[in-house]
């Protein structure tokens, strides 16, 4: 709940997507990670981490791969690092671990080796979908969190499913909550036809159909580390694959050159990222664009792709960026997302029929809800 409602909050929070490698072979991977994928020097996110400081930080540090748990060492120390000056961290796994060993569900226990970067994050959270279950076995997963639990660590789930009719999301959902007394919150989102979906996604499954109007793009507000040290004010997935020429507009920098206060910098100031957060990208090509071939897109996140094609659009939103009635949409409008609450993340960018399952777990927001 924390974590969602300061998405809106620009550089609130920084992506690290410490590795591509994953020896799962989940058919909606949306990375594409294998076992042999590239992967690249621990120490180049360690160093970008000791960067932060306690008066320059984001409150939280988000961890995944690819399986981010195949560096533990690196886990354990970016979330030693965060903690010294007071930000948390978060880590998102696979647990590939438990798919190892069949009785995991009733005999198992998290690996020695794995110990000390689990303790050392403040969230724990596991993947868990169909696909996934034909890695992992639904027991082992709930095994692994029941232990945590039992220890008082702070858990939670994230699950995909083909859209809100989907069966498989229903009875998941019915199971968690008993299985764990409500004491697990829940993100539900769609499977994203990125990856290894892609291939086949569109095809076969009639994913839910969206009105996309123009908004603004909470998305673009924390800065996203890819697996080879680029940052982009971007999680995208076509993006960070390179399958999609990254805009320049959505360029940060880089983890080797860069550290924290220039990214974090660059994010609150840039002006083409500030213009989509404030009021997204389709409203920024309807009001600036030339109207020339090629500048045109179908689709929220295509047509920011191709903003920057259009010369009139940076060049009129550059000219606009330092006006005092700018200023202040972007800051009423960072305001209004904030007062809206985690369910309104939960909303647009999951599946609604399941939005209020994050606030498990979260008494004060559940007496809300």
């Amino acid at each position: 709940m924390e974590i969602l409602r300061h998405r809106p909050v620009p550089a609130s929070a920084v992506f690290f997507g410490i590795t591509r490698r994953c020896p799962l072979h989940c058919k909606h991977c949306s990375t594409s990670s294998m076992l042999d994928s590239e992967e690249y020097p621990e120490e180049m996110f360690r160093r970008f981490a000791t960067t932060f400081t306690t008066g320059n930080r984001p409150e939280f540090v988000l961890m995944s791969g690819g399986e981010a748990l195949l560096r533990p060492r690196l886990v354990k120390d970016v979330a030693d690092i965060s903690r010294a000056v007071g930000a948390r961290s978060h880590i998102l796994s696979g647990l590939y671990f438990a798919a190892k060993d069949k009785n995991y569900a009733t005999t198992g226990r998290i690996p020695r080796s794995l110990r000390p970067a689990i303790d050392a994050v403040d969230h724990f959270s596991a993947s868990l979908d169909f696909f996934h279950e034909e890695e992992v076995p639904r027991k082992a997963v709930f095994r692994v969190l029941r232990e945590l639990l039992e220890e008082g660590k702070h858990v939670s789930l994230q699950l995909t499913g083909t859209g809100p009719d989907d069966p498989y999301l229903e009875g998941l959902t019915a199971e968690v909550r008993r299985e764990f007394d409500d004491r697990v919150p829940m993100l539900v989102a769609p499977v994203s036809p990125h990856g290894r979906a892609d291939a086949w996604l569109l095809k076969q499954v009639q994913l839910p159909r969206t009105t996309v109007d123009p908004a603004p793009c909470s998305v673009s507000a924390w800065p996203v580390i890819g697996f080879n040290g680029q940052v982009t004010a971007c999680g995208n997935q076509d993006v960070m694959d390179g399958k999609v020429p990254l805009p320049p507009h959505l360029y940060l920098g880089h983890i080797n050159k860069d550290d924290w206060s220039v990214i974090r910098e660059r994010s609150l100031n840039n002006p083409m990222v500030r213009a989509i957060r404030a009021t997204g990208p389709e409203y920024l090509a309807e009001r600036y664009g030339s109207g020339k071939p090629g500048c045109a897109a179908g689709g929220y996140c295509e047509t920011c792709w191709v903003l920057s094609k259009d010369e009139a659009v940076p060049r009129a939103v550059r000219a606009a960026a330092d006006r005092e009635s700018v200023r202040l949409v972007e800051k009423r409008t960072e305001e209004l997302l904030v007062e809206a609450g985690p369910l309104t993340f939960a909303k647009q960018y999951g599946i609604t029929r399941y939005a209020e399952l994050v606030t498990l777990g979260d008494t004060s927001a559940r007496s809300l809800v």
